[in-house]
């Protein structure tokens, strides 16, 4: 079944099945939206009661209730100076360092930092030597990305691809799957270097967003688009530890790089399979 599950991903229409299902989840259709939205809960055995607005009803399209807000307290930013926070609650997909430029995917499958990136060598160089985390977010998640350490946003990159499912499954059978799929690259400067956010697209993600720009949607094709920003003065985009900083409008994974000698060492319970929750300290940092 697991092959066959595989083979399906490679023969399906993932892009027009992805943009039609988006269309679905942006239109406001009163009853319609609410029942699919309460088949959803039922289905992933969704906890509402940690949502702001738990009621399905509160929700006029299925992308408003997917990216839903939950109540603060819930979710703490651990206040220590040498820790890093989680991003998202999810799960590890796997962590570990980033060698001569490769990174672990899962047995048998690595991809380059610079493929991920977008093929740009320059920006893959600045991780040379670093670390590196990915996060699966489940359908059952919350799905807003928030930052693990205060950073200044120096450049945002649109990669094209293919809109593979990111599940632990496909991870484990499609090779370099991360750098494949479209995606969306945020470069933060950071207290202790460069940090990439990397929002990866799947089958059926509809869109991903960002604070700073909205929904990303380039014209189509399969150029890659970069947006250089200041990172002074006035325009700069300085997002603090635990700040928003973008949302999957259906689910997906995130992989951060970090420098070489930003991180001493994750902390405990960081690592593949372990369930993430946004907030919790992350990582320590090398240079405290």
């Amino acid at each position: 079944m697991d092959s066959i599950k595989i083979a399906l991903q490679y023969m399906l229409p993932k892009h027009f099945l992805s943009r039609l299902v988006g269309k679905f989840a942006a239109a406001e259709a009163g009853a319609i939206t609410t029942a699919v939205i309460k088949w959803f809960i039922k289905q992933y055995k969704i906890d509402m009661s940690e949502a702001q607005q738990p009621e399905p009803e509160a929700y006029k399209t299925f992308n408003a209730f997917f990216t839903r807000a939950l109540k603060p307290e819930l979710r703490p930013i651990c206040q220590e100076s040498n820790m890093m926070a989680h991003p998202v609650d999810g799960a590890v997909s796997q962590c570990g360092p980033i060698e001569a430029g490769n990174i672990f995917q899962a047995k048998g499958h690595s991809y380059t930092s610079e493929a991920l990136l977008g093929g740009n060598k320059t920006d893959a160089a600045r991780f040379d030597g670093g670390d590196f985390a990915t996060i699966y977010l489940a359908p059952k998640d919350y799905h807003r990305l928030h930052m693990p350490i205060t950073g200044t946003l120096s450049k945002m990159t649109y990669v094209p691809g293919d809109l593979f499912s990111v599940n632990p499954l496909t991870a484990q059978n499609v090779p370099g799957l991360f750098a494949r799929n479209e995606r969306v690259v945020a470069i933060f400067e950071t207290e202790v270097g460069p940090l990439a956010m990397v929002l990866v697209g799947a089958t059926i993600v509809a869109s991903i967003e960002t604070i700073w720009s909205g929904t990303v949607t380039p014209p189509g094709g399969k150029q890659v688009f970069s947006w250089d920003y200041p990172t002074t003065g006035p325009e700069a985009v300085t997002l603090e530890k635990g700040a928003e900083m973008g949302r999957f409008k259906l689910g997906s994974t995130v992989v951060m790089l970090f420098a070489q000698d930003a991180i001493e060492t994750f902390a405990d319970g960081v690592e593949p399979g372990e369930t993430t929750r946004m907030g919790q300290p992350f990582a320590k940092l090398k240079h405290q």
